[in-house]
């Protein structure tokens, strides 16, 4: 590949400009916002200026409710020799696509797995998919020169190509993706009118939970908007779930022995069937979980204290396989929490102690 042109430069297409461009392809940036293009551009992603001629790719990247009329337009206009979108949900587009009877076997659907909870082109990195699963919807009628273009550019992004069935993928996200969003939402509305004392008491816990509540309601409504079937079906689960789960709450206040009984053993099976759940999710590089050891350190919010941790860490020939940050409330310290593994824990322990560090049990 040695041209491309972006159309849609926020968060996604001025990554994926900035990794293509930072490996020498020419990337042209359109946008029907101006000056994001230019603000793209200004980054290092490529030019605004349009192509002299047919590019090789053409990567749509705008919402989900634009992706057919998008893709349409630069079909017909001809503008590349292949193109993809980057679009969240992947059935009803193609669906949209075909309505409009184009010869689709220059398209392919992809959805990169990567994001933050900003957006626009300032929140852009050459890096969001390094490592990250990109999934790649084919179909027969797919030609093999699209798909090379598609492989070799999430290869230049350096994420991981999955191959998937479009609507097999819609399902996927809604469960992975859609419905933690929405709940992470739903749990940090109660903090809307919570009195000002419970708020303080925030910690980690509820920090992990809401950080996704800070996204782009607007864009999330394009996204849900795109795929509100398959959310639905997940969140009519969870929905049971909620509902069992008040029900053996309720019953845990109940004065007869039964009943607390029953309530204790409804709860317990649903923290059980989140623990089998959890245990699901892949581990560090996509592979099986592990089971890590957490050493716990005071650590003062001073800058380059984590500079020495981490120093500190090497010295003891230990690898962080993960770490945490639990700040303190109303203090300038918090817990940092290493990962290693359960051989390495004693070591690191003892070594940070020498090194003069306070180690939490």
């Amino acid at each position: 590949m040695r041209t491309a042109v972006v159309i849609g430069t926020g968060l996604i297409g001025t990554s994926a400009a900035l990794a293509l461009a930072g490996r020498g392809v020419a990337v042209h940036l359109v946008d029907h916002d101006g000056e994001r293009a230019r603000t793209a551009a200004a980054l290092g992603a490529g030019t605004d200026q349009p192509p002299e001629g047919p590019v090789d790719l053409a990567i749509i990247a705008v919402p989900p409710a634009y992706t057919a009329t998008a893709l349409a337009d630069a079909m017909r206009a001809g503008i590349a020799r292949g193109y993809l979108d980057v679009a969240s949900v992947k059935g009803g587009p193609r669906r949209e696509l075909q309505g409009l009877a184009l010869d689709l076997s220059a398209y392919i659907g992809t959805h990169p797995m990567a994001g933050k909870e900003r957006s626009g082109p300032l929140a852009a990195t050459a890096d969001l998919f390094e490592g990250r699963p990109w999934v790649l919807t084919p179909t027969r009628d797919t030609d093999t020169e699209v798909l090379n273009l598609a492989l070799e550019l999430v290869a230049l992004c350096r994420a991981v190509p999955v191959v998937m069935d479009a609507d097999a993928h819609d399902r996927a996200v809604a469960l992975v993706s859609h419905t933690p969003q929405l709940i992470s939402s739903m749990v940090a509305a109660r903090l809307r009118e919570a009195d000002e004392t419970a708020v303080r008491l925030c910690g980690q816990g509820i920090r992990d939970v809401t950080r996704i509540a800070a996204s782009d309601p607007r864009m999330w409504v394009e996204i849900l908007s795109a795929n509100p079937g398959p959310v639905a079906d997940v969140l009519a689960g969870v929905a049971a779930d909620l509902d069992e789960t008040v029900r053996s709450l309720r019953r845990l206040q109940s004065a007869d022995e039964a009943e607390r009984r029953g309530g204790v053993e409804g709860i317990e099976d649903v923290l059980r069937r989140g623990n089998a759940g959890r245990a699901r999710v892949p581990g560090k590089h996509g592979t099986a979980p592990a089971s890590y050891e957490i050493v716990a350190v005071l650590i003062s919010d001073q800058p380059g204290e984590l500079a020495r941790i981490f120093a500190d860490a090497g010295r003891a020939g230990v690898n962080v396989e993960d770490v945490r940050i639990e700040h303190a409330t109303g203090q300038q310290a918090g817990l940092v929490q290493l990962m290693v593994e359960p051989a390495a824990a004693p070591e690191l322990t003892a070594s940070l102690r020498d090194r003069g560090w306070s180690i939490r049990q």
